[in-house]
């Protein structure tokens, strides 16, 4: 098969036929593999975020070094564009869970700062949950950048912990219930990992007047349901944030 250009290759992802599909992949896996550059990675995400292609998806997941750097920055790209922030959400989810070796490098990229500003100031409720399940994920892999952005992960639950209840968006009722799934599962991923901090956070910010209806309807529910982490008896907040720890 002579060598096409990157443009022809792509739509070459859809074909029904697997001898096909299975020698386009091998190809642009060929490609990408001595390409040093990022036009071919970028050109895929592109196509990605217009087609929703699943072999794309599939190719993206599985990116390697040098080509992490690449991907990082370009999805970086992509979530200043409104229009393409919830599929570039949805490419990062499925990067996260496949668990690269290097997706612990994030920690060091705008990418996760774009992440965080999105859950901070979007008003998209589908782009925040999606959001929120990326960074639930996220956490365990990037221990070492708790310290930077811990109370960062604290504002968001907190924001969100509010809109489930006030409702700003007026979104309907289905979307209101993703949502608060996604809020109860970060806020056990932070009391999970951030014990000390965490508590600390919500002892500060519900005891202030125009916060109490939100402890009382969204977050004491929640506190009902766990158990008292030993991290509470025998932690403190400085411990659980040493890097040896």
């Amino acid at each position: 098969m002579a060598q096409p250009n990157v443009g022809d290759l792509l739509p070459l992802l859809e074909t029904s036929d697997l001898q096909q599909l299975e020698e386009i992949r091998s190809l642009i896996n060929d490609q990408l593999s001595t390409e040093r550059g990022s036009m071919l990675l970028n050109a895929l995400v592109d196509y990605f975020l217009e087609t929703n292609s699943a072999q794309a998806l599939h190719i993206l997941s599985s990116v390697r070094e040098p080509h992490d750097k690449h991907l990082l920055d370009k999805m970086n790209d992509c979530m200043a564009k409104p229009a393409c922030r919830l599929p570039t959400l949805m490419l990062l989810g499925h990067v996260v869970r496949k668990q690269p070796s290097w997706i612990h490098k994030m920690a060091r990229y705008p990418l996760l700062l774009s992440l965080l500003k999105c859950l901070k100031t979007d008003t998209d409720v589908v782009v925040l949950v999606t959001g929120v399940l990326v960074l639930i994920t996220l956490l365990p892999m990037i221990p070492q950048a708790g310290k930077q952005h811990l109370w960062e992960y604290f504002d968001i639950f907190g924001r969100l912990a509010s809109w489930n209840l006030k409702n700003p968006g007026h979104v309907s009722e289905v979307y209101l219930i993703h949502l608060h799934a996604s809020v109860y599962s970060l806020f056990h991923r932070l009391y999970g990992m951030y014990p000390c901090n965490f508590v600390s956070y919500l002892r500060s910010h519900y005891s202030m007047k125009e916060n109490m209806e939100t402890f009382e309807e969204v977050v004491k529910p929640m506190l009902e349901h766990v158990r008292i982490h030993p991290e509470l008896v025998t932690g403190t907040k400085d411990h659980e944030l040493d890097p040896t720890r």
